[in-house]
Protein backbone atom coordinates (compact mmCIF):
# COMPACT_ATOMS: atom_id res chain seq x y z
CA UNK A 1 0.00 0.00 0.00
CA UNK A 2 3.03 2.25 0.90
CA UNK A 3 4.75 1.51 -2.16
CA UNK A 4 1.53 2.33 -4.12
CA UNK A 5 0.93 5.94 -2.53
CA UNK A 6 4.86 6.79 -3.18
CA UNK A 7 4.24 5.83 -6.99
CA UNK A 8 1.25 7.68 -7.56
CA UNK A 9 3.60 10.90 -5.46
CA UNK A 10 6.45 10.85 -8.08
CA UNK A 11 3.79 10.90 -11.08
CA UNK A 12 1.78 13.61 -9.83
CA UNK A 13 5.31 15.57 -8.87
CA UNK A 14 6.51 15.02 -12.84
CA UNK A 15 3.37 16.11 -14.46
CA UNK A 16 3.52 19.21 -11.86
CA UNK A 17 7.16 19.93 -13.41
CA UNK A 18 6.29 19.07 -16.96
CA UNK A 19 3.22 21.28 -17.01
CA UNK A 20 5.39 24.35 -16.12
CA UNK A 21 8.10 23.91 -18.36
CA UNK A 22 5.50 23.75 -20.93
CA UNK A 23 3.94 27.03 -19.95
CA UNK A 24 7.57 28.73 -19.59
CA UNK A 25 8.13 27.90 -23.14
CA UNK A 26 5.15 29.25 -24.35
CA UNK A 27 5.25 32.50 -22.66
CA UNK A 28 8.84 32.94 -23.90
CA UNK A 29 7.59 32.31 -27.16
CA UNK A 30 4.67 34.84 -26.60
CA UNK A 31 7.46 37.70 -26.06
CA UNK A 32 7.56 40.64 -28.14
CA UNK A 33 10.74 41.38 -29.66
CA UNK A 34 12.89 43.73 -27.43
CA UNK A 35 12.32 47.57 -28.14
CA UNK A 36 15.58 49.49 -28.95
CA UNK A 37 16.30 51.81 -25.73
CA UNK A 38 15.23 55.78 -26.39
CA UNK A 39 17.53 57.74 -27.26
CA UNK A 40 18.70 60.57 -24.19
CA UNK A 41 17.14 63.97 -24.52
CA UNK A 42 19.76 65.55 -23.53
CA UNK A 43 22.00 64.22 -26.85
CA UNK A 44 18.87 64.84 -28.66
CA UNK A 45 18.51 68.88 -27.58
CA UNK A 46 23.00 68.36 -28.32
CA UNK A 47 22.24 67.27 -31.60
CA UNK A 48 19.77 69.96 -32.72
CA UNK A 49 22.28 72.76 -32.09
CA UNK A 50 24.46 71.52 -34.62
CA UNK A 51 24.09 72.80 -38.31
CA UNK A 52 23.04 69.46 -40.78
CA UNK A 53 26.13 68.59 -42.72
CA UNK A 54 26.26 70.15 -46.66
CA UNK A 55 28.39 69.67 -49.16
CA UNK A 56 30.56 72.91 -48.18
CA UNK A 57 30.80 71.56 -44.63
CA UNK A 58 34.57 71.94 -43.77
CA UNK A 59 35.59 74.25 -46.89
CA UNK A 60 34.93 78.06 -44.86
CA UNK A 61 34.25 80.92 -46.92
CA UNK A 62 36.75 83.18 -47.21
CA UNK A 63 36.10 86.93 -47.69
CA UNK A 64 37.49 88.83 -50.37
CA UNK A 65 40.64 90.43 -51.10
CA UNK A 66 40.69 94.21 -50.29
CA UNK A 67 41.05 96.18 -53.66
CA UNK A 68 44.54 97.26 -53.52
CA UNK A 69 44.99 101.18 -54.49
CA UNK A 70 48.07 101.09 -56.95
CA UNK A 71 50.53 103.72 -56.36
CA UNK A 72 50.04 107.34 -58.56
CA UNK A 73 52.05 107.01 -61.94
CA UNK A 74 53.44 110.02 -61.85
CA UNK A 75 57.02 110.36 -61.61
CA UNK A 76 57.14 106.54 -60.75
CA UNK A 77 59.74 106.35 -63.34
CA UNK A 78 62.29 108.39 -60.99
CA UNK A 79 61.12 106.07 -58.13
CA UNK A 80 62.22 103.43 -59.83
CA UNK A 81 65.37 104.68 -61.31
CA UNK A 82 67.74 102.22 -59.27
CA UNK A 83 66.42 99.07 -61.29
CA UNK A 84 68.19 100.80 -64.11
CA UNK A 85 71.65 100.82 -61.79
CA UNK A 86 73.10 98.05 -64.33
CA UNK A 87 72.71 100.36 -67.16
CA UNK A 88 74.10 103.52 -65.36
CA UNK A 89 77.37 101.58 -64.64
CA UNK A 90 77.46 101.31 -68.54
CA UNK A 91 76.27 104.47 -70.08
CA UNK A 92 76.73 106.89 -66.98
CA UNK A 93 79.70 105.71 -65.29
CA UNK A 94 81.41 104.28 -68.78
CA UNK A 95 80.60 107.88 -70.67
CA UNK A 96 81.59 110.34 -67.88
CA UNK A 97 85.17 108.63 -67.01
CA UNK A 98 86.22 108.80 -70.78
CA UNK A 99 84.18 112.56 -71.41
CA UNK A 100 86.54 113.51 -67.96
CA UNK A 101 89.64 112.97 -69.54
CA UNK A 102 92.43 115.50 -70.40
CA UNK A 103 92.33 114.97 -73.84
CA UNK A 104 89.07 114.09 -76.32
CA UNK A 105 90.85 112.66 -79.33
CA UNK A 106 90.01 109.87 -81.67
CA UNK A 107 90.48 107.19 -79.78
CA UNK A 108 88.59 108.65 -76.91
CA UNK A 109 85.61 109.25 -79.14
CA UNK A 110 85.78 105.99 -80.33
CA UNK A 111 85.30 104.26 -77.23
CA UNK A 112 82.87 106.36 -76.65
CA UNK A 113 80.98 105.34 -79.84
CA UNK A 114 81.70 101.48 -78.57
CA UNK A 115 79.82 101.69 -75.05
CA UNK A 116 76.95 103.73 -76.58
CA UNK A 117 76.72 100.71 -78.87
CA UNK A 118 77.07 98.11 -75.84
CA UNK A 119 73.83 99.53 -74.62
CA UNK A 120 71.88 98.56 -77.79
CA UNK A 121 71.50 101.55 -78.94
CA UNK A 122 72.27 100.92 -82.55
CA UNK A 123 74.39 101.63 -84.97
CA UNK A 124 72.82 104.75 -86.86
CA UNK A 125 71.57 106.83 -83.56
CA UNK A 126 74.98 105.97 -81.76
CA UNK A 127 77.19 107.70 -84.59
CA UNK A 128 74.83 110.09 -84.69
CA UNK A 129 74.97 110.87 -81.09
CA UNK A 130 78.88 111.09 -81.26
CA UNK A 131 78.92 113.17 -83.81
CA UNK A 132 76.81 115.72 -82.70
CA UNK A 133 78.36 115.61 -79.20
CA UNK A 134 81.65 115.94 -80.77
CA UNK A 135 80.73 119.14 -82.88
CA UNK A 136 79.73 120.66 -79.77
CA UNK A 137 82.53 120.25 -77.80
CA UNK A 138 84.73 121.44 -80.34
CA UNK A 139 82.45 124.62 -80.98
CA UNK A 140 81.12 125.36 -78.03
CA UNK A 141 84.35 124.79 -76.17
CA UNK A 142 82.86 122.10 -73.38
CA UNK A 143 85.89 120.97 -70.63
CA UNK A 144 84.62 120.79 -67.46
CA UNK A 145 82.76 117.68 -66.24
CA UNK A 146 79.58 119.92 -65.31
CA UNK A 147 79.98 121.62 -69.22
CA UNK A 148 80.49 117.51 -70.60
CA UNK A 149 77.70 116.41 -68.30
CA UNK A 150 74.75 118.81 -69.13
CA UNK A 151 75.47 118.27 -73.12
CA UNK A 152 75.77 114.41 -73.03
CA UNK A 153 72.06 114.58 -71.53
CA UNK A 154 70.79 117.05 -73.55
CA UNK A 155 72.70 115.34 -76.83
CA UNK A 156 70.34 112.27 -75.52
CA UNK A 157 67.30 113.14 -74.56
CA UNK A 158 67.05 114.21 -78.36
CA UNK A 159 68.02 111.04 -79.67
CA UNK A 160 65.55 109.45 -77.15
CA UNK A 161 62.49 111.57 -78.34
CA UNK A 162 62.03 114.46 -76.25
CA UNK A 163 59.24 115.29 -78.68
CA UNK A 164 57.64 111.92 -79.35
CA UNK A 165 53.79 111.77 -78.93
CA UNK A 166 53.86 108.88 -75.42
CA UNK A 167 50.19 109.84 -74.36
CA UNK A 168 47.50 106.68 -73.32
CA UNK A 169 44.52 106.53 -75.06
CA UNK A 170 42.48 105.06 -72.74
CA UNK A 171 39.68 107.66 -72.16
CA UNK A 172 36.00 106.68 -72.92
CA UNK A 173 34.71 108.82 -75.95
CA UNK A 174 32.10 109.08 -78.30
CA UNK A 175 29.67 106.94 -75.56
CA UNK A 176 31.94 104.15 -75.51
CA UNK A 177 35.29 102.76 -73.85
CA UNK A 178 38.91 103.07 -75.31
CA UNK A 179 39.72 99.55 -76.48
CA UNK A 180 43.46 98.52 -75.50
CA UNK A 181 45.13 95.65 -77.15
CA UNK A 182 48.62 94.37 -76.13
CA UNK A 183 50.30 91.49 -78.32
CA UNK A 184 53.46 90.32 -78.27
CA UNK A 185 55.67 86.97 -78.67
CA UNK A 186 55.86 84.58 -75.81
CA UNK A 187 57.76 84.50 -73.07
CA UNK A 188 57.80 88.56 -73.21
CA UNK A 189 55.55 88.61 -69.96
CA UNK A 190 52.50 89.73 -71.96
CA UNK A 191 49.91 88.78 -69.66
CA UNK A 192 51.69 89.88 -66.57
CA UNK A 193 52.26 92.90 -68.10
CA UNK A 194 48.45 93.28 -69.48
CA UNK A 195 48.01 93.02 -65.31
CA UNK A 196 50.37 95.46 -64.13
CA UNK A 197 48.67 97.63 -67.18
CA UNK A 198 45.80 97.52 -65.83
CA UNK A 199 46.87 98.75 -61.78
CA UNK A 200 48.55 101.72 -63.84
CA UNK A 201 45.16 102.83 -65.83
CA UNK A 202 43.32 101.82 -62.28
CA UNK A 203 46.12 104.71 -60.50
CA UNK A 204 45.33 107.21 -63.42
CA UNK A 205 41.27 107.33 -62.48
CA UNK A 206 40.19 104.65 -65.29
CA UNK A 207 37.79 102.09 -64.70
CA UNK A 208 38.63 99.21 -66.66
CA UNK A 209 37.08 95.69 -67.96
CA UNK A 210 40.02 92.75 -69.03
CA UNK A 211 39.48 90.88 -71.84
CA UNK A 212 41.34 87.16 -71.46
CA UNK A 213 41.67 86.35 -75.17
CA UNK A 214 45.01 84.27 -74.71
CA UNK A 215 42.70 80.97 -75.00
CA UNK A 216 45.34 79.11 -75.83
CA UNK A 217 47.42 79.04 -72.51
CA UNK A 218 45.53 77.09 -70.01
CA UNK A 219 46.56 79.76 -66.89
CA UNK A 220 46.39 82.76 -68.82
CA UNK A 221 42.81 83.43 -68.58
CA UNK A 222 43.16 82.98 -64.63
CA UNK A 223 46.21 84.74 -64.13
CA UNK A 224 44.85 87.32 -65.66
CA UNK A 225 41.70 87.25 -63.38
CA UNK A 226 43.88 87.38 -60.45
CA UNK A 227 45.69 90.72 -61.49
CA UNK A 228 42.08 92.08 -62.44
CA UNK A 229 40.40 91.12 -58.74
CA UNK A 230 43.22 92.92 -57.14
CA UNK A 231 42.52 96.49 -58.40
CA UNK A 232 38.54 95.84 -59.18
CA UNK A 233 38.42 94.93 -62.79
CA UNK A 234 36.15 92.47 -63.97
CA UNK A 235 37.49 89.86 -66.22
CA UNK A 236 35.69 88.49 -69.62
CA UNK A 237 36.84 84.80 -70.34
CA UNK A 238 35.90 82.08 -73.04
CA UNK A 239 36.30 78.34 -72.93
CA UNK A 240 39.72 77.03 -73.15
CA UNK A 241 41.14 76.62 -76.88
CA UNK A 242 37.91 79.38 -77.74
CA UNK A 243 37.72 81.57 -80.23
CA UNK A 244 39.97 84.38 -79.09
CA UNK A 245 38.09 86.88 -81.66
CA UNK A 246 34.91 86.09 -80.21
CA UNK A 247 36.26 86.84 -76.48
CA UNK A 248 37.83 89.92 -77.49
CA UNK A 249 34.57 91.01 -78.59
CA UNK A 250 32.56 89.84 -75.71
CA UNK A 251 35.10 92.18 -73.96
CA UNK A 252 34.66 94.98 -75.45
CA UNK A 253 30.49 94.36 -75.68
CA UNK A 254 30.15 93.88 -71.83
CA UNK A 255 32.40 97.02 -71.59
CA UNK A 256 30.08 99.33 -73.29
CA UNK A 257 27.08 97.58 -70.91
CA UNK A 258 29.27 98.51 -68.32
CA UNK A 259 30.14 102.02 -69.15
CA UNK A 260 33.80 101.16 -68.50
CA UNK A 261 36.65 104.02 -69.58
CA UNK A 262 39.32 100.83 -71.09
CA UNK A 263 38.65 98.04 -71.99
CA UNK A 264 41.98 95.99 -71.94
CA UNK A 265 42.56 92.96 -74.06
CA UNK A 266 45.09 90.31 -74.01
CA UNK A 267 45.88 88.37 -76.61
CA UNK A 268 47.74 84.81 -77.27
CA UNK A 269 51.74 84.89 -77.90
CA UNK A 270 52.93 84.10 -80.73
CA UNK A 271 56.14 83.14 -82.26
CA UNK A 272 56.72 86.22 -85.01
CA UNK A 273 57.55 82.91 -87.72
CA UNK A 274 54.19 81.83 -87.29
CA UNK A 275 51.94 83.29 -90.76
CA UNK A 276 48.92 81.50 -89.69
CA UNK A 277 48.74 82.71 -85.92
CA UNK A 278 49.77 86.47 -87.57
CA UNK A 279 47.16 86.09 -89.21
CA UNK A 280 45.02 85.07 -86.08
CA UNK A 281 46.20 88.25 -84.93
CA UNK A 282 44.50 90.72 -87.52
CA UNK A 283 41.19 88.79 -87.32
CA UNK A 284 40.96 89.48 -83.71
CA UNK A 285 41.65 93.16 -84.44
CA UNK A 286 38.84 93.05 -87.06
CA UNK A 287 36.35 91.46 -85.04
CA UNK A 288 36.57 93.96 -82.40
CA UNK A 289 36.18 97.17 -84.20
CA UNK A 290 32.78 96.05 -85.36
CA UNK A 291 32.14 97.88 -81.82
CA UNK A 292 34.31 100.97 -83.52
CA UNK A 293 37.98 101.42 -83.46
CA UNK A 294 40.96 99.85 -81.80
CA UNK A 295 42.84 103.19 -79.63
CA UNK A 296 46.15 101.69 -78.66
CA UNK A 297 47.96 98.74 -80.06
CA UNK A 298 50.98 97.66 -77.48
CA UNK A 299 53.43 95.72 -78.56
CA UNK A 300 55.16 93.96 -75.37
CA UNK A 301 59.09 93.61 -76.38
CA UNK A 302 61.69 91.86 -73.55
CA UNK A 303 64.59 94.51 -73.63
CA UNK A 304 66.73 91.74 -72.79
CA UNK A 305 66.26 89.72 -76.16
CA UNK A 306 68.59 93.18 -77.61
CA UNK A 307 68.30 93.64 -81.31
CA UNK A 308 66.61 90.49 -81.76
CA UNK A 309 63.78 92.09 -80.33
CA UNK A 310 63.75 94.89 -83.13
CA UNK A 311 63.24 92.01 -85.43
CA UNK A 312 60.15 90.56 -83.82
CA UNK A 313 58.65 94.06 -83.76
CA UNK A 314 58.46 95.00 -87.31
CA UNK A 315 56.74 91.75 -88.06
CA UNK A 316 54.01 92.49 -85.32
CA UNK A 317 53.54 95.84 -86.91
CA UNK A 318 52.76 94.30 -90.64
CA UNK A 319 49.75 92.34 -89.05
CA UNK A 320 48.36 95.19 -87.05
CA UNK A 321 49.16 98.75 -86.44
CA UNK A 322 51.09 98.62 -83.52
CA UNK A 323 50.54 102.35 -81.54
CA UNK A 324 53.05 102.30 -79.08
CA UNK A 325 55.94 99.34 -77.38
CA UNK A 326 56.13 98.52 -74.18
CA UNK A 327 59.49 97.53 -73.25
CA UNK A 328 59.84 95.10 -70.09
CA UNK A 329 62.48 93.65 -68.23
CA UNK A 330 64.97 96.69 -68.28
CA UNK A 331 66.03 95.81 -65.21
CA UNK A 332 69.38 93.68 -64.59
CA UNK A 333 71.33 93.11 -67.01
CA UNK A 334 68.71 95.39 -69.80
CA UNK A 335 70.72 97.81 -72.15
CA UNK A 336 68.96 101.06 -71.67
CA UNK A 337 69.85 102.39 -75.39
CA UNK A 338 67.70 99.28 -76.41
CA UNK A 339 65.04 102.04 -76.14
CA UNK A 340 66.55 104.70 -78.73
CA UNK A 341 66.82 101.46 -81.29
CA UNK A 342 63.46 100.24 -80.96
CA UNK A 343 62.05 103.84 -81.47
CA UNK A 344 64.65 104.56 -84.71
CA UNK A 345 64.08 101.00 -86.35
CA UNK A 346 59.94 100.74 -86.17
CA UNK A 347 59.24 104.68 -85.77
CA UNK A 348 56.83 103.97 -83.12
CA UNK A 349 57.37 105.20 -79.36
CA UNK A 350 58.25 103.55 -76.20
CA UNK A 351 54.90 104.52 -73.67
CA UNK A 352 55.48 101.96 -70.88
CA UNK A 353 59.02 100.03 -69.37
CA UNK A 354 58.76 97.60 -66.72
CA UNK A 355 61.37 97.94 -64.08
CA UNK A 356 61.28 94.92 -61.61
CA UNK A 357 59.17 92.02 -60.65
CA UNK A 358 56.61 94.33 -58.56
CA UNK A 359 52.95 94.51 -59.73
CA UNK A 360 53.46 98.62 -59.94
CA UNK A 361 57.37 98.62 -61.27
CA UNK A 362 55.32 99.21 -65.06
CA UNK A 363 55.57 102.99 -65.87
CA UNK A 364 55.05 105.42 -68.24
CA UNK A 365 57.71 106.61 -70.14
CA UNK A 366 59.39 109.58 -70.23
CA UNK A 367 62.26 110.41 -72.12
CA UNK A 368 63.96 113.17 -69.66
CA UNK A 369 63.38 110.92 -66.45
CA UNK A 370 64.89 107.98 -68.25
CA UNK A 371 68.24 109.67 -69.36
CA UNK A 372 68.24 110.96 -65.67
CA UNK A 373 68.07 107.51 -64.61
CA UNK A 374 70.58 106.60 -66.90
CA UNK A 375 73.13 108.86 -65.86
CA UNK A 376 73.10 108.68 -62.46
CA UNK A 377 74.06 110.96 -60.16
Amino acid sequence: METLLVVIGVIVLLALVTGGLLVTRRRGAALPPAAPPAPRVAEQVLDETVAPPSEDLGTPLLEAPPVEVPEPTAGRLLRLRSRLSRSQSTLGKGLFALLARDVLDDATWEEVEDTLLSSDMGLAATTELVERLRTRVRVEGLRTPEELRAALREELVTVVGRDLDRTLRTAAHDGRPAVVMVVGVNGTGKTTTCGKLARVLVADGRSVVLGAADTFRAAAADQLETWGSRVGARTVRGPEGGDPASVAFDAVKEGVAEGVDTVLIDTAGRLHTKTGLMDELGKVKRVVEKHGPVDETLLVLDATTGQNGVVQARVFTEAVEVTGVVLTKLDGTAKGGIVVAVQRELGIPVKLVGLGEGPDDLAPFDAEQFVDALLGD
